[in-house]
């Protein structure tokens, strides 16, 4: 285990990496997606991810997550651009003013219709769990226009009943089996092969190679 993680999620520093302005500071609405890497060994593997909201002129930032424990989709449990288990978030999705004001109602509306939202619906792996909820959130609302990264898993679960269908951003199509093996071509996701959930492809619009564990080796997901 490395030297700089903590031992106990306790022990672990969860505040704000400082990526998002005081909202004072940003009148204009914004929209996020973050990705950090899990706690422990699984940090080697895995990212978490989430959401974050603010309407224009608004106060505070909501944040969105689906975890384990608790209320399975958590509201402000944690700051919103905060440290998962003292690892730095990264920005997948960052979209600011009339973009964002278009798009935060379709956000809400699809949180509230994640069909795996209740307590005992989560399940570490293959899935459903955190990033299947950001999937499913940016599969609702595609303008989104971006994919989770490849150490999201759970990004790709489907329920066996739709082992074929489009990718998130409806830009190609995917073939998953449970979160067990699969594979996706869209213009936004590239191209990815799964296997049990550890991904490898090619981002071919903003070029990068896909391993698993190491992520994106390449150009940034948010220009």
């Amino acid at each position: 285990m490395r030297d700089d993680v903590a031992p106990t999620w306790r022990d672990a520093d969860w505040s704000s990496a400082k990526l998002l302005p005081q909202p004072a500071a940003a009148p204009q609405a914004i929209v996020a997606v973050y990705a950090a890497r899990v706690g422990r060994w699984r940090g080697i593997f895995a990212h978490h991810t989430w959401i974050v909201v603010k309407e224009e002129g608004a106060d505070r930032y909501t944040r969105f997550d689906k975890v384990g424990w608790g209320s399975p989709v958590r509201t402000n449990g944690w700051v919103a651009d905060g440290r998962w288990f003292g690892n730095p978030p990264q920005p997948i999705v960052l979209i600011k003013g009339e973009a964002a004001t278009r798009l935060i109602p379709q956000i809400r509306q699809a949180i509230t219709t994640y069909p795996y939202g209740r307590a005992g619906d989560y399940n570490a792996w293959p899935g459903p769990n955190s990033n299947t909820f950001v999937a499913h959130v940016m599969r609702s609302v595609p303008e989104l226009g971006a994919a989770l990264p490849p150490t999201a898993l759970g990004k790709d679960w489907q329920p066996f009943r739709d082992i074929v269908g489009l990718t998130p951003s409806r830009t190609g199509f995917q073939v998953s089996l449970g979160g067990y093996a699969g594979f996706s071509l869209g213009w936004v996701e590239g191209i990815e092969v799964d296997l049990l959930g550890l991904v490898a492809g090619l981002d071919l619009r903003r070029p990068a190679i896909k391993l698993p564990g190491w992520g994106r080796i390449g150009m940034d997901p948010v220009l």
